[in-house]
């Protein structure tokens, strides 16, 4: 299960969440609103090492390998 780092639709607040799969909804924890998913960090693949190319879906992506 992944940690991405989302970003609230209402409020903006920034955070990470651990989901089951990289489109699950999530809602911010401070407000409960909708929040996206925000690319501005460094993503990692499975291997611990920095991702080249990564579009944060990894069932398309193939950045990892």
């Amino acid at each position: 299960m992944p940690i991405l780092q989302y970003a609230c639709t209402k409020c903006g607040k920034k955070f990470e969440e651990l989901v089951a799969k990289y489109d699950d909804p999530v809602v911010c924890p401070a407000c409960g609103a909708p929040a996206r998913r925000d690319w501005s960090g460094e993503v990692f693949s499975a291997t611990g090492k920095p991702a080249k190319k990564c579009s944060g879906n990894c069932k398309t992506c193939g950045g990892c390998r």
